[in-house]
Protein backbone atom coordinates (compact mmCIF):
# COMPACT_ATOMS: atom_id res chain seq x y z
CA UNK A 1 0.00 0.00 0.00
CA UNK A 2 1.04 3.38 -0.53
CA UNK A 3 0.63 6.07 1.87
CA UNK A 4 0.28 9.63 0.14
CA UNK A 5 1.37 12.51 1.84
CA UNK A 6 1.23 15.20 -0.69
CA UNK A 7 4.89 15.75 -1.18
CA UNK A 8 6.55 12.36 -1.59
CA UNK A 9 5.03 10.54 -4.15
CA UNK A 10 7.40 8.87 -6.79
CA UNK A 11 7.35 7.98 -10.15
CA UNK A 12 8.08 4.14 -8.66
CA UNK A 13 5.10 4.54 -6.72
CA UNK A 14 2.18 5.45 -9.47
CA UNK A 15 3.54 2.48 -11.11
CA UNK A 16 3.04 0.41 -8.45
CA UNK A 17 -0.43 2.43 -7.77
CA UNK A 18 -1.42 2.24 -11.52
CA UNK A 19 0.28 -0.49 -12.94
CA UNK A 20 0.25 -2.83 -9.54
CA UNK A 21 -3.27 -1.91 -8.46
CA UNK A 22 -2.01 -1.49 -5.43
CA UNK A 23 -4.11 0.64 -3.04
CA UNK A 24 -3.51 3.66 -1.16
CA UNK A 25 -3.88 5.40 1.93
CA UNK A 26 -3.79 9.09 3.02
CA UNK A 27 -1.28 10.90 6.11
CA UNK A 28 -3.03 11.43 9.13
CA UNK A 29 -1.03 14.42 9.10
CA UNK A 30 -2.13 15.31 5.83
CA UNK A 31 -5.64 14.94 6.51
CA UNK A 32 -5.30 17.40 9.43
CA UNK A 33 -4.03 20.24 6.54
CA UNK A 34 -6.77 19.40 4.20
CA UNK A 35 -9.23 20.34 7.82
CA UNK A 36 -7.69 23.10 8.35
CA UNK A 37 -7.40 24.49 4.58
CA UNK A 38 -11.60 23.64 4.43
CA UNK A 39 -12.17 25.35 7.81
CA UNK A 40 -10.52 28.83 5.83
CA UNK A 41 -12.53 28.69 2.87
CA UNK A 42 -16.08 27.98 5.21
CA UNK A 43 -14.86 31.10 7.04
CA UNK A 44 -14.15 33.26 3.85
CA UNK A 45 -18.12 32.53 2.77
CA UNK A 46 -19.19 33.01 6.33
CA UNK A 47 -17.42 36.89 6.38
CA UNK A 48 -18.83 37.37 2.55
CA UNK A 49 -15.09 37.82 1.66
CA UNK A 50 -14.87 38.26 -2.29
CA UNK A 51 -12.08 35.43 -3.14
CA UNK A 52 -11.39 34.69 -6.93
CA UNK A 53 -13.29 31.02 -7.41
CA UNK A 54 -15.12 30.62 -3.90
CA UNK A 55 -17.60 33.59 -4.65
CA UNK A 56 -16.64 34.68 -7.94
CA UNK A 57 -17.27 33.50 -11.39
CA UNK A 58 -14.37 31.78 -13.63
CA UNK A 59 -11.74 32.74 -16.21
CA UNK A 60 -12.96 36.07 -18.00
CA UNK A 61 -15.92 35.96 -15.67
CA UNK A 62 -14.05 36.81 -12.28
CA UNK A 63 -15.80 40.11 -12.05
CA UNK A 64 -19.03 38.53 -11.55
CA UNK A 65 -19.63 37.99 -7.91
CA UNK A 66 -21.99 34.77 -6.72
CA UNK A 67 -24.58 35.09 -3.58
CA UNK A 68 -23.91 32.66 -1.40
CA UNK A 69 -27.00 30.35 -1.74
CA UNK A 70 -25.55 29.57 -5.40
CA UNK A 71 -21.99 28.91 -4.48
CA UNK A 72 -22.40 25.21 -4.78
CA UNK A 73 -24.67 25.64 -8.32
CA UNK A 74 -21.54 27.69 -9.29
CA UNK A 75 -19.12 24.66 -8.69
CA UNK A 76 -21.67 22.06 -10.14
CA UNK A 77 -22.17 24.64 -13.21
CA UNK A 78 -18.41 24.37 -13.28
CA UNK A 79 -18.45 20.86 -13.64
CA UNK A 80 -20.60 20.21 -16.52
CA UNK A 81 -19.74 23.20 -18.35
CA UNK A 82 -16.40 21.74 -18.59
CA UNK A 83 -16.27 18.27 -19.44
CA UNK A 84 -16.91 19.00 -22.83
CA UNK A 85 -13.67 16.79 -23.94
CA UNK A 86 -13.51 14.97 -26.84
CA UNK A 87 -11.98 11.42 -28.75
CA UNK A 88 -11.13 8.18 -27.65
CA UNK A 89 -10.47 7.97 -23.40
CA UNK A 90 -7.33 7.97 -22.05
CA UNK A 91 -6.76 4.29 -20.85
CA UNK A 92 -7.88 2.73 -17.75
CA UNK A 93 -4.59 2.94 -16.22
CA UNK A 94 -3.97 7.15 -17.52
CA UNK A 95 -7.29 7.76 -15.67
CA UNK A 96 -6.11 5.96 -12.66
CA UNK A 97 -3.15 8.05 -12.55
CA UNK A 98 -5.13 10.89 -12.91
CA UNK A 99 -7.38 9.98 -10.16
CA UNK A 100 -4.11 9.82 -7.73
CA UNK A 101 -2.63 12.65 -8.55
CA UNK A 102 -5.46 14.49 -8.32
CA UNK A 103 -5.49 13.75 -4.52
CA UNK A 104 -2.12 13.77 -4.41
CA UNK A 105 -1.97 17.27 -4.89
CA UNK A 106 -5.38 17.60 -2.93
CA UNK A 107 -3.77 15.69 0.71
CA UNK A 108 -0.94 19.11 0.61
CA UNK A 109 -3.73 21.29 2.37
CA UNK A 110 -3.69 24.35 0.14
CA UNK A 111 -6.95 23.37 -1.88
CA UNK A 112 -9.83 23.46 0.89
CA UNK A 113 -11.48 20.91 -0.51
CA UNK A 114 -13.70 18.91 2.10
CA UNK A 115 -12.19 15.55 3.86
CA UNK A 116 -14.94 14.09 2.39
CA UNK A 117 -14.73 14.84 -0.85
CA UNK A 118 -10.76 13.34 -0.41
CA UNK A 119 -12.11 10.20 0.88
CA UNK A 120 -13.99 9.65 -1.93
CA UNK A 121 -11.09 9.79 -4.11
CA UNK A 122 -9.40 7.30 -2.22
CA UNK A 123 -12.69 5.35 -2.46
CA UNK A 124 -12.32 5.17 -6.00
CA UNK A 125 -8.89 4.11 -6.69
CA UNK A 126 -9.15 1.20 -4.02
CA UNK A 127 -12.07 0.07 -5.39
CA UNK A 128 -10.71 0.70 -8.82
CA UNK A 129 -13.47 2.70 -10.45
CA UNK A 130 -12.16 4.88 -12.78
CA UNK A 131 -13.70 7.71 -15.06
CA UNK A 132 -13.67 7.67 -18.66
CA UNK A 133 -12.23 10.86 -19.45
CA UNK A 134 -11.84 11.80 -23.58
CA UNK A 135 -8.04 12.52 -24.22
CA UNK A 136 -8.65 15.85 -26.36
CA UNK A 137 -9.70 19.16 -25.33
CA UNK A 138 -6.89 20.37 -22.95
CA UNK A 139 -4.76 23.51 -23.51
CA UNK A 140 -2.61 22.90 -20.44
CA UNK A 141 -3.19 25.35 -18.54
CA UNK A 142 -5.75 27.34 -16.20
CA UNK A 143 -5.32 23.75 -15.63
CA UNK A 144 -6.23 20.18 -17.80
CA UNK A 145 -10.06 21.76 -17.20
CA UNK A 146 -11.91 19.91 -19.61
CA UNK A 147 -10.15 16.18 -18.31
CA UNK A 148 -10.12 16.94 -15.36
CA UNK A 149 -13.81 18.39 -15.41
CA UNK A 150 -14.73 14.59 -16.65
CA UNK A 151 -12.84 13.21 -13.04
CA UNK A 152 -15.00 15.65 -11.14
CA UNK A 153 -18.01 14.52 -13.31
CA UNK A 154 -17.75 10.81 -11.90
CA UNK A 155 -17.26 12.01 -8.07
CA UNK A 156 -20.72 13.78 -8.12
CA UNK A 157 -22.11 10.79 -9.60
CA UNK A 158 -22.47 11.62 -13.49
CA UNK A 159 -20.64 10.65 -16.48
CA UNK A 160 -19.29 7.33 -17.68
CA UNK A 161 -17.06 5.12 -15.80
CA UNK A 162 -14.90 1.75 -16.85
CA UNK A 163 -16.47 -1.72 -16.48
CA UNK A 164 -14.66 -5.16 -16.74
CA UNK A 165 -12.72 -5.91 -19.66
CA UNK A 166 -13.10 -2.33 -20.96
CA UNK A 167 -16.39 -1.41 -21.15
CA UNK A 168 -17.89 1.78 -20.40
CA UNK A 169 -20.78 1.98 -17.90
CA UNK A 170 -22.62 4.54 -16.09
CA UNK A 171 -21.36 6.09 -12.94
CA UNK A 172 -24.73 5.73 -11.23
CA UNK A 173 -24.89 2.17 -11.84
CA UNK A 174 -21.68 1.55 -10.79
CA UNK A 175 -21.79 3.57 -7.74
CA UNK A 176 -24.66 1.68 -6.96
CA UNK A 177 -23.25 -1.53 -6.92
CA UNK A 178 -19.91 -0.98 -5.49
CA UNK A 179 -22.03 1.29 -2.77
CA UNK A 180 -20.27 4.17 -3.63
CA UNK A 181 -21.91 7.70 -2.32
CA UNK A 182 -21.34 10.76 -4.83
CA UNK A 183 -21.05 14.15 -3.42
CA UNK A 184 -22.30 17.35 -3.51
CA UNK A 185 -19.97 20.00 -4.23
CA UNK A 186 -19.39 23.13 -2.40
CA UNK A 187 -17.76 26.09 -2.48
CA UNK A 188 -14.38 25.70 -4.36
CA UNK A 189 -14.47 22.46 -4.45
CA UNK A 190 -14.93 21.87 -8.49
CA UNK A 191 -12.42 24.60 -9.06
CA UNK A 192 -9.67 22.05 -6.70
CA UNK A 193 -10.71 19.46 -8.76
CA UNK A 194 -9.81 20.56 -12.35
CA UNK A 195 -7.35 23.22 -11.71
CA UNK A 196 -4.07 20.95 -11.95
CA UNK A 197 -1.92 19.22 -14.73
CA UNK A 198 -2.91 16.06 -14.21
CA UNK A 199 -3.87 15.01 -17.47
CA UNK A 200 -0.36 15.98 -18.54
CA UNK A 201 1.32 14.48 -15.91
CA UNK A 202 -0.61 11.33 -15.77
CA UNK A 203 -0.12 10.54 -19.46
CA UNK A 204 3.82 11.86 -18.86
CA UNK A 205 4.88 9.29 -15.97
CA UNK A 206 3.29 6.58 -17.83
CA UNK A 207 5.28 7.71 -20.74
CA UNK A 208 8.19 7.95 -18.76
CA UNK A 209 7.74 4.66 -17.06
CA UNK A 210 7.13 2.85 -20.55
CA UNK A 211 10.19 4.87 -21.97
CA UNK A 212 13.07 3.84 -19.54
CA UNK A 213 12.03 -0.43 -20.25
CA UNK A 214 11.85 0.45 -23.88
CA UNK A 215 15.18 2.46 -23.59
CA UNK A 216 16.80 -0.89 -21.54
CA UNK A 217 15.70 -3.06 -24.20
CA UNK A 218 16.41 -1.09 -26.89
CA UNK A 219 20.39 -2.13 -25.57
CA UNK A 220 20.36 -5.34 -25.26
CA UNK A 221 18.67 -5.38 -28.86
CA UNK A 222 21.52 -3.20 -30.10
CA UNK A 223 23.73 -5.71 -28.61
CA UNK A 224 22.34 -9.02 -30.73
CA UNK A 225 22.73 -6.92 -33.68
CA UNK A 226 26.05 -5.38 -33.06
CA UNK A 227 26.92 -9.57 -32.96
CA UNK A 228 24.79 -10.41 -36.15
CA UNK A 229 27.06 -7.69 -38.16
CA UNK A 230 30.04 -8.74 -36.57
CA UNK A 231 30.55 -5.22 -34.64
CA UNK A 232 33.99 -3.43 -33.30
CA UNK A 233 34.04 -4.13 -29.32
CA UNK A 234 36.53 -1.29 -28.95
CA UNK A 235 34.43 1.24 -29.64
CA UNK A 236 32.79 0.77 -26.17
CA UNK A 237 36.12 0.48 -24.34
CA UNK A 238 35.20 2.90 -20.90
CA UNK A 239 38.24 5.17 -21.29
CA UNK A 240 36.59 6.57 -24.75
CA UNK A 241 33.72 7.73 -22.60
CA UNK A 242 35.39 8.58 -19.68
CA UNK A 243 37.16 11.33 -21.60
CA UNK A 244 33.85 12.89 -23.22
CA UNK A 245 32.55 12.79 -19.48
CA UNK A 246 28.69 12.55 -19.73
CA UNK A 247 27.56 9.58 -16.92
CA UNK A 248 24.63 8.45 -19.11
CA UNK A 249 26.69 7.54 -22.33
CA UNK A 250 29.28 5.68 -20.26
CA UNK A 251 26.94 3.41 -18.66
CA UNK A 252 25.31 2.70 -22.18
CA UNK A 253 28.37 2.02 -23.00
CA UNK A 254 29.00 -0.27 -19.18
CA UNK A 255 25.96 -2.58 -20.01
CA UNK A 256 26.92 -2.60 -23.71
CA UNK A 257 29.82 -4.55 -22.96
CA UNK A 258 28.05 -6.49 -19.97
CA UNK A 259 25.71 -7.72 -23.12
CA UNK A 260 28.77 -9.04 -25.22
CA UNK A 261 31.33 -10.24 -22.43
CA UNK A 262 32.33 -13.60 -23.46
CA UNK A 263 30.92 -13.10 -27.28
CA UNK A 264 32.79 -14.97 -30.19
CA UNK A 265 30.81 -12.72 -32.72
CA UNK A 266 32.21 -9.52 -31.94
CA UNK A 267 35.48 -8.47 -33.47
CA UNK A 268 38.47 -5.76 -32.82
CA UNK A 269 38.99 -2.98 -35.12
CA UNK A 270 40.96 -3.99 -37.62
CA UNK A 271 40.07 -7.85 -37.91
CA UNK A 272 36.97 -7.09 -40.13
CA UNK A 273 36.82 -3.43 -40.95
CA UNK A 274 38.57 -0.18 -39.49
CA UNK A 275 35.39 1.01 -37.87
CA UNK A 276 31.98 0.76 -37.63
CA UNK A 277 28.98 3.08 -39.03
CA UNK A 278 27.62 5.33 -36.29
CA UNK A 279 24.54 3.15 -35.50
CA UNK A 280 26.37 0.49 -34.08
CA UNK A 281 29.82 2.75 -33.18
CA UNK A 282 27.48 5.46 -31.56
CA UNK A 283 25.37 3.44 -29.67
CA UNK A 284 26.64 4.99 -26.05
CA UNK A 285 26.50 8.61 -27.41
CA UNK A 286 23.17 8.69 -29.17
CA UNK A 287 21.49 6.43 -26.38
CA UNK A 288 23.09 8.12 -23.97
CA UNK A 289 22.09 11.30 -24.87
CA UNK A 290 18.11 9.78 -24.96
CA UNK A 291 18.95 9.05 -21.29
CA UNK A 292 19.64 12.40 -20.16
CA UNK A 293 16.72 13.79 -21.63
CA UNK A 294 14.91 10.86 -19.79
CA UNK A 295 16.34 11.80 -16.22
CA UNK A 296 15.60 15.56 -16.68
CA UNK A 297 11.95 14.16 -17.17
CA UNK A 298 11.87 12.42 -14.21
CA UNK A 299 12.89 14.86 -12.51
CA UNK A 300 10.62 17.42 -13.36
CA UNK A 301 8.03 14.79 -13.13
CA UNK A 302 8.73 14.19 -9.81
CA UNK A 303 8.58 17.54 -9.08
CA UNK A 304 5.08 18.12 -10.60
CA UNK A 305 2.82 14.50 -9.12
CA UNK A 306 3.98 16.32 -5.70
CA UNK A 307 3.34 20.36 -6.92
CA UNK A 308 0.30 22.43 -5.33
CA UNK A 309 -1.42 23.35 -8.67
CA UNK A 310 -4.53 25.04 -7.81
CA UNK A 311 -5.85 28.47 -8.02
CA UNK A 312 -6.38 30.27 -5.70
CA UNK A 313 -3.79 28.52 -3.28
CA UNK A 314 -4.47 29.01 0.78
CA UNK A 315 -1.36 29.67 2.31
CA UNK A 316 -0.06 30.09 5.23
CA UNK A 317 -2.81 28.81 7.88
CA UNK A 318 -5.53 30.71 5.49
CA UNK A 319 -4.62 33.74 6.46
CA UNK A 320 -3.36 34.51 2.68
CA UNK A 321 -4.84 33.41 -0.36
CA UNK A 322 -3.75 33.99 -3.21
CA UNK A 323 -4.49 33.86 -7.38
CA UNK A 324 -1.72 32.49 -9.22
CA UNK A 325 -0.38 30.81 -11.99
CA UNK A 326 0.62 26.94 -10.51
CA UNK A 327 -1.90 25.42 -13.32
CA UNK A 328 0.58 25.97 -15.99
CA UNK A 329 1.55 23.24 -17.61
CA UNK A 330 4.93 24.67 -19.41
CA UNK A 331 7.47 22.62 -17.18
CA UNK A 332 5.71 19.25 -18.30
CA UNK A 333 5.28 20.93 -21.81
CA UNK A 334 8.82 21.20 -22.07
CA UNK A 335 9.55 17.79 -20.69
CA UNK A 336 7.73 15.94 -22.73
CA UNK A 337 8.77 17.95 -25.83
CA UNK A 338 12.48 16.84 -25.04
CA UNK A 339 10.94 12.79 -24.15
CA UNK A 340 9.10 13.04 -27.65
CA UNK A 341 12.66 13.69 -29.55
CA UNK A 342 14.31 11.63 -27.37
CA UNK A 343 12.38 8.61 -28.07
CA UNK A 344 12.18 9.43 -31.46
CA UNK A 345 15.83 9.40 -31.56
CA UNK A 346 16.34 6.12 -29.98
CA UNK A 347 13.71 4.57 -33.23
CA UNK A 348 16.04 6.55 -35.20
CA UNK A 349 19.02 4.94 -34.90
CA UNK A 350 17.20 1.30 -34.41
CA UNK A 351 15.70 1.96 -38.19
CA UNK A 352 19.35 2.56 -39.05
CA UNK A 353 20.85 -0.86 -37.43
CA UNK A 354 17.74 -2.46 -39.40
CA UNK A 355 18.55 -1.40 -42.79
CA UNK A 356 22.58 -3.06 -42.03
CA UNK A 357 21.05 -6.16 -41.18
CA UNK A 358 18.71 -6.51 -43.93
CA UNK A 359 20.31 -4.72 -46.70
CA UNK A 360 23.09 -6.81 -48.95
CA UNK A 361 25.46 -4.08 -49.26
CA UNK A 362 26.25 -3.69 -46.09
CA UNK A 363 26.62 -6.71 -44.37
CA UNK A 364 27.81 -10.50 -45.74
CA UNK A 365 24.54 -12.08 -44.73
CA UNK A 366 21.33 -13.60 -47.26
CA UNK A 367 19.94 -10.43 -48.85
CA UNK A 368 17.12 -9.04 -46.19
CA UNK A 369 17.64 -11.84 -43.99
CA UNK A 370 15.68 -14.09 -46.55
CA UNK A 371 16.00 -18.57 -46.88
CA UNK A 372 15.75 -17.64 -50.91
CA UNK A 373 16.36 -13.90 -51.93
CA UNK A 374 14.58 -13.08 -54.95
CA UNK A 375 11.59 -16.00 -54.39
CA UNK A 376 11.29 -14.78 -51.38
CA UNK A 377 11.45 -11.10 -49.67
CA UNK A 378 12.09 -12.21 -46.28
CA UNK A 379 12.43 -8.88 -43.51
CA UNK A 380 12.89 -6.68 -46.98
CA UNK A 381 9.14 -5.25 -45.62
CA UNK A 382 10.20 -4.66 -42.03
CA UNK A 383 12.42 -2.16 -43.08
CA UNK A 384 10.08 0.06 -45.02
CA UNK A 385 7.42 -0.03 -41.55
CA UNK A 386 10.19 1.03 -39.62
CA UNK A 387 11.24 3.90 -42.19
CA UNK A 388 7.25 4.63 -41.98
CA UNK A 389 6.90 4.55 -38.26
CA UNK A 390 10.31 6.79 -37.46
CA UNK A 391 9.21 9.02 -40.10
CA UNK A 392 5.88 9.59 -38.71
CA UNK A 393 7.50 10.02 -35.02
CA UNK A 394 9.36 12.97 -37.07
CA UNK A 395 6.25 14.81 -37.73
CA UNK A 396 4.76 14.04 -34.33
CA UNK A 397 8.14 15.15 -32.66
CA UNK A 398 7.35 19.06 -33.11
CA UNK A 399 7.10 20.60 -30.21
CA UNK A 400 3.62 21.18 -29.28
CA UNK A 401 5.22 23.79 -26.30
CA UNK A 402 6.26 26.37 -28.73
CA UNK A 403 2.06 27.00 -29.74
CA UNK A 404 -0.32 29.09 -27.74
CA UNK A 405 -3.83 30.45 -28.52
CA UNK A 406 -5.61 32.59 -26.21
CA UNK A 407 -8.63 31.80 -24.17
CA UNK A 408 -11.10 33.07 -22.56
CA UNK A 409 -11.45 36.19 -24.06
CA UNK A 410 -7.80 36.29 -24.06
CA UNK A 411 -7.62 36.67 -20.07
CA UNK A 412 -6.06 33.56 -20.31
CA UNK A 413 -3.52 34.43 -23.18
CA UNK A 414 -0.38 32.17 -23.41
CA UNK A 415 -1.19 28.12 -22.65
CA UNK A 416 1.33 25.30 -22.76
CA UNK A 417 -0.15 22.83 -24.71
CA UNK A 418 1.52 20.34 -22.93
CA UNK A 419 -1.40 17.79 -22.67
CA UNK A 420 -1.24 17.24 -26.37
CA UNK A 421 2.63 16.73 -26.17
CA UNK A 422 2.16 14.41 -24.12
CA UNK A 423 -0.35 12.20 -26.20
CA UNK A 424 2.03 12.67 -28.89
CA UNK A 425 4.55 11.40 -26.71
CA UNK A 426 2.78 8.30 -26.35
CA UNK A 427 2.45 7.65 -29.78
CA UNK A 428 5.90 8.22 -30.24
CA UNK A 429 6.74 5.38 -27.79
CA UNK A 430 4.18 3.09 -29.21
CA UNK A 431 5.99 3.20 -32.48
CA UNK A 432 9.23 3.07 -30.97
CA UNK A 433 7.98 -0.46 -29.52
CA UNK A 434 7.39 -1.72 -33.15
CA UNK A 435 10.60 -0.58 -34.29
CA UNK A 436 12.68 -2.37 -32.06
CA UNK A 437 10.89 -5.15 -32.43
CA UNK A 438 11.57 -5.12 -35.91
CA UNK A 439 15.08 -4.98 -34.90
CA UNK A 440 14.53 -7.64 -32.81
CA UNK A 441 13.30 -9.94 -35.51
CA UNK A 442 16.13 -9.34 -37.44
CA UNK A 443 18.58 -9.39 -35.06
CA UNK A 444 17.33 -12.72 -34.29
CA UNK A 445 17.69 -13.79 -37.81
CA UNK A 446 21.09 -12.69 -38.13
CA UNK A 447 23.00 -14.16 -35.02
CA UNK A 448 21.57 -17.85 -36.18
CA UNK A 449 23.14 -17.24 -39.53
CA UNK A 450 26.59 -16.63 -37.40
CA UNK A 451 25.95 -19.37 -35.30
CA UNK A 452 23.81 -19.00 -31.94
CA UNK A 453 26.84 -21.27 -29.82
CA UNK A 454 29.08 -17.76 -30.15
CA UNK A 455 26.50 -15.43 -28.59
CA UNK A 456 27.58 -13.88 -25.46
CA UNK A 457 25.56 -15.47 -22.55
CA UNK A 458 23.05 -12.95 -21.85
CA UNK A 459 22.04 -12.06 -25.66
CA UNK A 460 21.51 -15.73 -25.62
CA UNK A 461 19.23 -15.84 -22.99
CA UNK A 462 17.23 -13.50 -24.74
CA UNK A 463 17.05 -15.23 -28.09
CA UNK A 464 15.97 -18.37 -26.44
CA UNK A 465 13.31 -15.95 -24.57
CA UNK A 466 12.65 -14.28 -27.77
CA UNK A 467 12.21 -17.17 -30.01
CA UNK A 468 9.51 -18.35 -28.65
CA UNK A 469 7.19 -15.42 -29.60
CA UNK A 470 8.47 -15.13 -32.91
CA UNK A 471 10.00 -18.38 -34.55
CA UNK A 472 12.60 -18.45 -37.21
CA UNK A 473 12.04 -17.43 -40.99
CA UNK A 474 11.62 -20.41 -43.01
CA UNK A 475 9.92 -18.98 -45.84
CA UNK A 476 7.84 -15.55 -46.29
CA UNK A 477 4.62 -14.67 -43.73
CA UNK A 478 2.62 -12.38 -42.61
CA UNK A 479 5.45 -11.02 -40.92
CA UNK A 480 2.52 -8.25 -39.22
CA UNK A 481 1.99 -10.63 -36.51
CA UNK A 482 5.59 -11.46 -35.42
CA UNK A 483 6.18 -7.45 -35.15
CA UNK A 484 2.54 -6.99 -33.02
CA UNK A 485 3.10 -10.13 -30.90
CA UNK A 486 7.04 -9.24 -30.23
CA UNK A 487 6.14 -5.35 -29.45
CA UNK A 488 3.19 -6.31 -26.69
CA UNK A 489 5.68 -8.59 -25.33
CA UNK A 490 8.06 -5.37 -24.66
CA UNK A 491 5.32 -3.31 -23.09
CA UNK A 492 5.65 -2.31 -19.14
CA UNK A 493 2.02 -3.08 -19.49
Amino acid sequence: MVELTGHSLTVDEVRRVCVNMEDISICKESMEKVKASRNSVDQIVANQKTVYGINTGFGKLSDVIINNDDVSDLQLNLIRSHACGVGEPFSETISRAMLLLRLNALVKGFSGVRPTLVHLLAELINKQVHPVIPQQGSLGASGDLAPLAHVALVLIGEGNVFGKNGEIRSTEMVFSEKEIVPIMLQSKEGLALINGTQAMVAVGVMNYIETEKLAFDSEWIAAMTMEGLEGIIDAFHPAVHEVRGYPQQTAVAERMREWLKGSKLITRQGEKRVQDAYSLRCIPQVHGASWQALDYVKEKLEIEINAATDNPLILNDGKLIVSGGNFHGQPIALAMDFLKIAVAELANISERRVERLVNPQLNDLPAFLSPSPGLESGTMIMQYVAASLVSENKTLAHPASVDSIPSSANQEDHVSMGTIGARHAKIIIDNLRKVIAIECICALEAVEYRGVDKMAPRTRDKWKKYREFVPRITKDRVFSKDIERLSDTLSSH
